[in-house]
């Protein structure tokens, strides 16, 4: 591993509600998933997001499949195309929130969404996104970090 990935592990950050479910298991172990889904399991990610946990199986209502995950004890789900293993290492109360900094210790992803290089080709996933009430699938991509102040190269004159 490179030097400078150990010197600053990757991280995640979410806020969540003392109230929810989720808040009293991942202040019990410490730890969490974060499940990324595809556009395929919309329905099952707004219904978990909806539903408690305290009442229903979610497992059961949705057909979401619990796997084994590397590096933490809770599981991840099976269906999501990438899986984030995660450490709280931080919480900070946020008023109606409580603001959630984790190390994330293992990255599990599905196999056919890796090229030959190993780099996990998020253009292919269809990842699902939520913004402003609604899901979006994500996918084109718009362009790479410091293309707008690119400097263009100038034009070969033709000879």
């Amino acid at each position: 591993m490179d030097a400078a990935l150990r010197a600053a592990p990757h991280g995640l950050a979410f806020a969540l509600r003392p109230e929810r479910h989720s808040y009293g298991l991942i202040q019990e172990t410490g730890e969490f998933v974060a499940n990324v889904p595809s556009a395929r399991e919309a329905w099952a990610t707004d219904y978990c997001g909806v539903a408690s946990g305290r009442k229903v199986d979610k497992f059961k209502r949705t057909g979401l499949t619990a796997g084994p995950a590397d590096a933490v004890r809770p599981p991840i789900l099976l269906e999501c195309p990438l899986n984030l293993e995660c450490r709280v290492r931080h919480t900070q109360a946020l008023g109606s929130h409580t603001l959630f900094l984790a190390e994330i210790v293992a990255v599990q992803a599905s196999a056919d969404l890796l090229d030959a290089k190993g780099r996990f080709a998020l253009e292919k996933a269809g990842l699902l996104a939520y913004a402003h009430g609604h899901y979006y699938e994500l996918g084109r991509q718009l362009g790479h970090f410091g293309f707008s102040v690119k400097k263009r190269q100038p034009r070969k004159a033709r000879g």
